[in-house]
């Protein structure tokens, strides 16, 4: 069942918002990090690299947990808690409006040292719950 999102939150997420992405190790226990977002419709996207530990974990176990916490109402936050699913298609596209959004620049502008040859993923979370003070 997928859980709506609030308007509030919807709009959050169309600013350039940090939110920090939670997926499962194979071990169980947990891995966080900080990531640009995006909002489709009720989906929330992020970006990431073939091989990186977030797109093996998520490969694996698709259940993914994602805080929005804003830094100027640090007592005010959101989890979306949904399943992930992963796509090549359109990865370069996705971190280039991403890289616009968070900083104005093209992402190979922002951020030389990326490799060119990275293949790019979009990880689209379908919320399940949404929990929190929004």
């Amino acid at each position: 069942m997928t859980a709506a999102l609030s308007a509030e939150l919807k709009s959050l997420l169309d600013t350039p918002v940090f939110v920090t992405v939670a997926t499962i190790q194979p071990d169980g226990s947990p891995q966080v990090s900080p990531v640009w977002v995006k909002r489709d419709g009720e989906d929330v996207l992020i970006s990431t690299t073939t091989g990186r530990r977030k797109e093996q974990n998520i490969a694996r176990d698709p259940r993914v947990s994602v805080v929005l916490q804003p830094f100027a109402a640090p007592y005010t936050y959101a989890e979306i808690r949904g399943t992930a699913t992963l796509t090549t298609e359109g990865g370069q596209e996705l971190i280039d409006e991403l890289s616009l959004k968070y900083t104005g620049k093209k992402y190979a502008e922002f951020n030389p040292a990326s490799g060119e040859d990275d293949e790019r993923v979009v990880v689209r979370i379908t919320p399940r719950k949404v929990v929190g003070r929004l």
